[in-house]
């Protein structure tokens, strides 16, 4: 064999080398699915948000809640046999409220107990997902986070307040202040439906409020403690399984970790879950 033979062969098994990669985890994630789904007699369905790369220009992507998953999700729990747990394990900065609502009410309607697990965080409509749950199970500091609505890049709620302001505005600005202000009664009502399962209607009234209209900015932490104010049913411990489930949805491939740890001297520097 000549040496562009050898060249050829090197590049084509180059090339499946990341195909072959992605089945085996592909079939790693499923095992321990499986394994988790069996030990907990319940349907686990992960959403769960990594960074990816376009595999031709190498351009990273943020991942979001979109149309595709709810789609996916909404099969899910329709094939999960009434009174059967459903577990749906949220790794998640956001994304679509269409997307979120439709996830969240359909686990709000689920015929059985739904147990929502946040190992690291679900933000904004992971976060309203998460209400939809008759249990939250958080990690140490796991954080959910606020739920109002972005218009584009700006918050509703701000784009509101600067509408107030005295002086001219551009007609823009107007509308888009219009646009919020549906937003923010939209998702502060779903919010209210989503609470009133387990909280007293005075009580789901005020937490959707404050999740809902901008008392934060969007990217506010929320960790078990701070939600402990709101009495939502919030139980801090992520089991064992499912934080090892999330080693198995690691970064795209080129992008090293920032972090390394050794815990014990003698022992080999470890690398903890790739953030976000």
């Amino acid at each position: 064999m000549g040496i562009f033979e050898l060249l050829w062969l090197f590049i084509i098994l180059s090339s499946l080398q990341p195909l072959a990669q992605r089945q085996l985890l592909a079939a790693s994630r499923r095992r321990v699915l499986a394994k988790i789904a069996k030990e907990r007699d319940a349907t686990v369905i992960t959403l769960i948000h990594r960074q990816e790369t376009m595999s031709f220009l190498g351009i990273p992507l943020m991942r979001y809640i979109d149309i595709d998953d709810s789609q996916g999700v909404l099969r899910a729990i329709r094939g999960t046999t009434p009174g059967r747990t459903i577990e749906i394990i949220l790794h998640t900065p956001g994304g679509l409220v269409l997307a979120a609502s439709q996830i969240a009410k359909a686990l709000r309607d689920h015929e059985g107990r739904v147990v929502a697990v946040v190992p690291h965080y679900a933000m904004s409509g992971g976060t309203l997902i998460a209400l939809a749950a008759d249990e939250i199970v958080l990690d140490t500091h796991a954080a959910l986070g606020p739920i109002d609505p972005q218009l584009g890049q700006y918050p509703a709620a701000s784009l509101i307040e600067v509408s107030k302001m005295p002086g001219r505005h551009s007609d823009e600005t107007l509308l888009l202040a219009d646009v919020g202000r549906k937003a923010l009664r939209q998702v502060e009502a779903l919010a209210v439906e989503l609470l009133e399962r387990h909280s007293p209607p005075d009580r789901a009234r005020d937490v959707a409020r404050i999740l809902s209209t901008g008392v934060w900015t969007h990217d506010h932490p929320l960790m078990a403690r701070d939600l402990e104010q709101f009495q939502l049913p919030v139980k801090v411990g992520v089991p064992s399984e499912e934080r090892a489930l999330m080693d198995l949805y690691p970064q795209p491939r080129g992008r090293e970790p920032a972090v390394e740890y050794a815990s014990k001297p003698g022992r080999r520097p470890g690398r903890p879950m790739q953030g976000p």
